[in-house]
């Protein structure tokens, strides 16, 4: 992974959306570096690539993906993350969406900041083959 993560506050005491916080930053990083390392598109199709997968729509349909796959702990993480509230919804995501988008980011950061860099590439590689099994690539 970038970085190894050395939280000095136990992660379970952290908000979801603070989890979330951070998921958003690791997820934005693994779907620009696999865009580039795999795809030959010019800057602009990059960044509409990119928001296909970050975008609340995208990030719904990436969680329903790898659902089956997580294991209980995972799961109560992406629970509390949906259930989080937050002051602002996004203008093009339903509520659904929005709160599984929120659910997945709780779900990476969580990942990340337990030094689980395996398991986040296990989990992007579904949703990476999962969106390019059903989309054209450049």
């Amino acid at each position: 992974m970038l970085f190894e993560a050395k939280p000095e506050i136990d992660i379970r005491e952290q908000s979801p959306i603070a989890l979330a916080f951070v998921g958003d930053g690791v997820f934005e990083v693994l779907v620009r570096k696999r865009l580039v390392e795999r795809t030959r598109m010019q800057p602009n199709r990059l960044h509409a690539e990119a928001v296909k997968f970050v975008s609340a729509k995208g990030q719904f349909a990436a969680l329903q993906k790898i659902m089956p796959m997580l294991n209980e702990s995972e799961q109560g993480v992406v629970r509390r993350g949906k259930n989080a509230s937050k002051a602002t919804v996004a203008k093009h995501a339903t509520p659904q969406e929005y709160r599984a988008s929120t659910a997945l980011e709780a779900l990476f950061g969580w990942l990340y900041l337990q030094n689980q860099a395996q398991r986040i590439e296990e989990l992007f590689d579904v949703i990476w083959n999962d969106h390019f099994d059903t989309q054209p690539q450049e």
